[in-house]
């Protein structure tokens, strides 16, 4: 971890980094000695084994595990302790999506005078991109991922003679045919209530609807070609009725998945295991594959979910609070404990390179190396893709024009310029020049 301390500098003692001094190996071993105690948010289920490893290793360092929510709840908590000054933790999990809500708010530390940046080659490109900022500032370590990917029902393929797809066009033809051989099953569901899953389609297709550039300018460009492609393409089949729209992660959702009613579910790499715990009637029926293709000679996926571990700027223990978020991110055992107690996909490339975890055959997937077919998933994703530090607003206003021009079937390209006026307005109103 001491490999490379010299780039960015910090007086360790909280507050923030210089742009000089170093933090020096005799400076991290006389804080991971002395007693402290770090506050750590996160909603991982039984992470003391996780932290347990890292107490061991750093006996006089204390974790207290804090469940203050998952996602949105978490993030409001954060908010309101980081406005009042006091009560902030010292680490918190942040999803890659927010990272730069935290940061526009100056909140996060930057990693660097820790050595952070030393571990770039451990994490694959495009998560070490999600976690960057534009001067190279690390704003946190990655800990798992969401690439996007296909399960699919075998038997129904099968039994309708659907081949996977491997365009969008043959995703689009596959529908229609299965839908008019049995109106009862639609080749999939497009939920109009997921802004992430369709900002995850979009950095598939090659969108770039937010790009920073410094603090207060952004470009806008949510009913840009790339998404409007995919509008008409979603749109479309929602009008002709050979997808569904309902919510998902709901109890009819559910009973769909287990019924047949679905037979692909266009998810991220912690769909697997999700799956195979909700649909438990149809084990051996589901096989994965990528994403079907807009341009099948040159493979490319997006991401939906994953998280990192970001230490907040008011800690007052940041050499201590910086080595744990490393720790529990590169340390092999806690990486693997991650991926096999908790079964979220792996940020790491040895990981993702291990024979014992992409070799796995679980049955319900009929033996196939499910693991092995998102590795390969991860490699293609996209890493130019940013996010905007207003997010919250970005994807309640989707839900009120795209998501209700899918679920009303309306014309759904003229919701994005509807959506893009929202957000342009909002920006603006927030300060944000926007270009």
């Amino acid at each position: 971890m001491s490999a490379a301390l010299a780039a960015c500098g910090d007086d360790g003692k909280g507050g923030g980094t210089s742009a000089a001094a170093a933090v020096s190996q005799a400076d991290i071993d006389k804080a991971m000695s002395t007693a402290t105690e770090l506050t750590f948010w996160t909603w991982v289920p039984d992470i003391a084994q996780e932290v347990a490893l890292f107490e061991k290793k750093y006996p006089a360092v204390k974790v207290k595990v804090v469940n203050a929510g998952q996602g949105g709840p978490e993030y409001t908590k954060l908010r309101t302790v980081l406005q009042a000054g006091t009560g902030a933790p010292d680490v918190a999990q942040i999803e890659f999506q927010y990272i730069p809500t935290f940061t526009i708010t100056d909140s996060l530390l930057d990693l660097r005078p820790y050595g952070a940046a030393a571990l770039k080659d451990k994490f694959v490109d495009w998560t070490w991109a999600q976690v960057s900022g534009p001067n190279g500032e690390v704003w946190a370590i990655p800990q798992d991922t969401g690439p996007l990917g296909m399960l699919y029902r075998k038997d129904i393929f099968d039994q309708y003679g659907i081949q996977v797809p491997t365009t969008w066009d043959e995703f689009a033809a596959a529908a229609r045919k299965l839908h008019a051989a049995n109106p009862e099953v639609y080749l999939t569901n497009f939920s109009s209530s997921q802004p992430a899953a369709w900002h995850g389609l979009v950095w598939q297709a090659g969108g770039k609807p937010y790009v920073k550039s410094g603090k207060s300018t952004i470009a806008i460009n949510v009913n840009d070609a790339t998404s409007k492609k995919l509008a008409a393409y979603w749109g479309g089949l929602a009008k002709e009725g050979v997808v569904g729209i309902e919510p998902d992660f709901t109890d009819p959702w559910f009973a769909a998945l287990n019924s047949g009613k679905y037979a692909t579910w266009l998810t991220a790499a912690w769909g697997p295991v999700f799956l195979s715990g909700s649909a438990k009637s149809t084990s051996g029926k589901w096989r994965a594959a990528p994403l079907p293709q807009w341009d099948a000679s040159k493979p490319q996926s997006g991401n939906w979910g994953g998280s990192t571990s970001a230490v907040i700027k008011s800690t007052k223990n940041p050499i201590a609070a910086a080595v744990f978020a490393q720790f529990l991110n590169t340390d092999p055992d806690s990486a693997k404990l991650f991926a096999t107690k908790q079964f979220f996909f792996p940020a790491t490339k040895a990981l993702l390179a291990d024979p014992a975890y992409v070799g796995d055959t679980p049955a319900f997937y009929g033996g196939q190396k499910v693991n092995e077919v998102f590795a390969g998933i991860s490699s293609t994703v996209n890493t130019t893709f940013q996010w905007p530090p207003f997010l919250d607003r970005v994807e309640a206003d989707f839900k009120e024009t795209v998501g209700k021009s899918l679920t009303d079937k309306t014309d759904a390209v003229i919701a994005l310029d509807e959506w893009q006026t929202r957000i342009t307005t909002f920006a603006k109103g927030q300060g944000f020049t926007v270009q």
